[in-house]
Protein backbone atom coordinates (compact mmCIF):
# COMPACT_ATOMS: atom_id res chain seq x y z
CA UNK A 1 0.00 0.00 0.00
CA UNK A 2 1.62 3.70 -0.50
CA UNK A 3 0.81 6.93 -0.11
CA UNK A 4 2.36 9.33 -2.54
CA UNK A 5 3.94 12.22 -1.70
CA UNK A 6 3.75 15.62 -3.96
CA UNK A 7 6.36 17.82 -1.94
CA UNK A 8 9.52 17.68 -2.32
CA UNK A 9 13.09 18.46 -0.43
CA UNK A 10 15.49 21.22 -1.77
CA UNK A 11 14.44 19.62 -5.43
CA UNK A 12 14.33 15.93 -5.19
CA UNK A 13 11.71 13.71 -3.99
CA UNK A 14 11.76 12.45 -0.37
CA UNK A 15 13.52 8.83 0.10
CA UNK A 16 9.91 7.00 0.49
CA UNK A 17 9.34 4.98 4.33
CA UNK A 18 9.15 1.25 4.07
CA UNK A 19 6.83 0.87 7.41
CA UNK A 20 6.12 -2.77 8.46
CA UNK A 21 3.08 -3.12 10.76
CA UNK A 22 2.83 -5.95 13.11
CA UNK A 23 -0.41 -6.91 14.74
CA UNK A 24 -3.35 -9.57 15.90
CA UNK A 25 -6.08 -6.60 15.73
CA UNK A 26 -6.37 -6.04 11.54
CA UNK A 27 -9.54 -3.23 12.42
CA UNK A 28 -6.72 -1.59 15.01
CA UNK A 29 -3.65 -2.38 12.11
CA UNK A 30 -6.29 -0.31 9.53
CA UNK A 31 -6.52 2.53 11.82
CA UNK A 32 -3.03 2.69 12.12
CA UNK A 33 -2.65 2.36 8.45
CA UNK A 34 -5.39 5.25 7.65
CA UNK A 35 -3.30 7.87 10.13
CA UNK A 36 0.04 6.91 8.00
CA UNK A 37 -1.78 7.36 4.98
CA UNK A 38 -2.61 10.63 6.27
CA UNK A 39 1.20 11.11 5.99
CA UNK A 40 1.13 13.67 3.13
CA UNK A 41 4.78 15.02 3.27
CA UNK A 42 6.27 11.17 3.15
CA UNK A 43 5.64 8.69 0.26
CA UNK A 44 4.85 5.75 2.69
CA UNK A 45 4.89 2.18 1.57
CA UNK A 46 3.42 -0.46 4.15
CA UNK A 47 3.16 -3.92 4.63
CA UNK A 48 0.91 -5.57 7.63
CA UNK A 49 2.01 -8.96 9.18
CA UNK A 50 0.00 -10.41 11.76
CA UNK A 51 2.29 -13.00 13.47
CA UNK A 52 6.18 -14.50 13.43
CA UNK A 53 5.07 -16.53 9.87
CA UNK A 54 4.06 -13.65 8.29
CA UNK A 55 6.56 -11.22 9.38
CA UNK A 56 9.03 -13.54 7.45
CA UNK A 57 7.01 -14.14 4.83
CA UNK A 58 6.52 -10.51 4.44
CA UNK A 59 10.55 -9.84 4.84
CA UNK A 60 11.36 -12.16 1.75
CA UNK A 61 10.07 -9.59 -0.64
CA UNK A 62 9.92 -5.51 1.47
CA UNK A 63 12.47 -4.20 3.03
CA UNK A 64 11.28 -2.10 5.50
CA UNK A 65 13.29 0.94 7.36
CA UNK A 66 10.98 1.32 10.10
CA UNK A 67 8.45 -1.48 12.17
CA UNK A 68 5.22 -0.31 14.39
CA UNK A 69 4.55 -3.33 16.65
CA UNK A 70 0.99 -2.96 18.26
CA UNK A 71 1.17 -4.31 21.92
CA UNK A 72 -1.98 -6.30 21.67
CA UNK A 73 -0.25 -9.25 20.15
CA UNK A 74 0.62 -10.16 24.23
CA UNK A 75 3.59 -9.55 26.41
CA UNK A 76 4.91 -12.66 25.01
CA UNK A 77 4.66 -12.89 21.77
CA UNK A 78 5.71 -8.83 21.78
CA UNK A 79 8.93 -10.05 23.47
CA UNK A 80 9.68 -12.88 20.95
CA UNK A 81 9.17 -10.94 17.95
CA UNK A 82 11.56 -8.07 19.02
CA UNK A 83 13.73 -10.55 20.02
CA UNK A 84 13.60 -11.63 16.63
CA UNK A 85 13.40 -9.00 15.06
CA UNK A 86 16.59 -7.79 16.92
CA UNK A 87 18.71 -10.83 16.10
CA UNK A 88 17.40 -11.68 12.24
CA UNK A 89 20.63 -9.82 9.63
CA UNK A 90 18.38 -8.42 7.44
CA UNK A 91 16.28 -6.55 10.42
CA UNK A 92 18.55 -5.65 13.29
CA UNK A 93 19.07 -2.38 12.86
CA UNK A 94 15.57 -0.92 12.50
CA UNK A 95 14.10 0.74 14.64
CA UNK A 96 11.15 -0.50 16.25
CA UNK A 97 8.56 1.46 17.83
CA UNK A 98 5.44 -0.06 20.34
CA UNK A 99 2.18 1.10 20.05
CA UNK A 100 0.25 0.91 23.78
CA UNK A 101 -3.25 0.96 24.64
CA UNK A 102 -2.61 2.99 28.11
CA UNK A 103 0.59 4.05 29.87
CA UNK A 104 -1.06 1.95 32.62
CA UNK A 105 0.79 -1.18 31.57
CA UNK A 106 4.48 -1.84 31.69
CA UNK A 107 6.42 -1.52 29.16
CA UNK A 108 8.93 -4.01 27.55
CA UNK A 109 12.30 -2.54 28.70
CA UNK A 110 14.75 -3.27 25.43
CA UNK A 111 17.47 -1.92 23.98
CA UNK A 112 15.61 -2.26 20.15
CA UNK A 113 12.64 -0.62 20.77
CA UNK A 114 13.28 2.89 20.24
CA UNK A 115 9.68 4.23 21.14
CA UNK A 116 6.51 3.83 22.34
CA UNK A 117 3.42 5.56 21.37
CA UNK A 118 -0.32 5.93 23.06
CA UNK A 119 -3.12 4.61 20.06
CA UNK A 120 -5.36 6.54 21.36
CA UNK A 121 -5.25 9.99 19.59
CA UNK A 122 -2.91 9.22 17.26
CA UNK A 123 -2.35 11.71 14.97
CA UNK A 124 -0.55 11.78 11.44
CA UNK A 125 2.09 14.07 12.51
CA UNK A 126 2.48 12.45 15.94
CA UNK A 127 3.66 9.18 13.97
CA UNK A 128 5.13 10.77 11.05
CA UNK A 129 7.50 12.68 14.06
CA UNK A 130 8.16 9.31 15.65
CA UNK A 131 9.62 7.68 12.46
CA UNK A 132 11.70 10.53 11.67
CA UNK A 133 13.08 11.02 15.24
CA UNK A 134 14.09 6.84 15.06
CA UNK A 135 15.46 7.39 11.90
CA UNK A 136 17.69 9.79 12.54
CA UNK A 137 18.70 8.27 16.36
CA UNK A 138 19.56 5.17 14.00
CA UNK A 139 21.62 6.78 11.33
CA UNK A 140 23.49 8.92 14.82
CA UNK A 141 24.02 5.45 16.30
CA UNK A 142 25.49 4.05 13.06
CA UNK A 143 27.67 7.38 12.33
CA UNK A 144 28.96 6.82 16.21
CA UNK A 145 29.56 3.01 16.09
CA UNK A 146 31.75 3.61 12.75
CA UNK A 147 33.45 6.78 14.19
CA UNK A 148 34.23 4.52 17.28
CA UNK A 149 35.72 1.80 15.27
CA UNK A 150 37.85 4.39 13.23
CA UNK A 151 39.53 5.80 16.17
CA UNK A 152 39.96 2.50 17.60
CA UNK A 153 41.77 1.38 14.61
CA UNK A 154 43.60 4.63 14.46
CA UNK A 155 44.95 4.86 18.42
CA UNK A 156 45.83 0.80 18.20
CA UNK A 157 48.06 2.05 15.39
CA UNK A 158 49.47 5.02 17.83
CA UNK A 159 49.97 2.45 20.60
CA UNK A 160 51.91 -0.03 18.87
Amino acid sequence: METISTSLQKGKALEPLHVLLIGNNPIEMGKVLDTLHKVRSQKVITEIAFDLKSILERLIRFRPNFILIDDNIGRVELQETVNELSSNRQTKDIPITVLKNSNYHEAIASSNIYDYLLKQNLSADDLYNTVKNSLRFRRTQAFLYQAYKKRKKQLMKYMQ
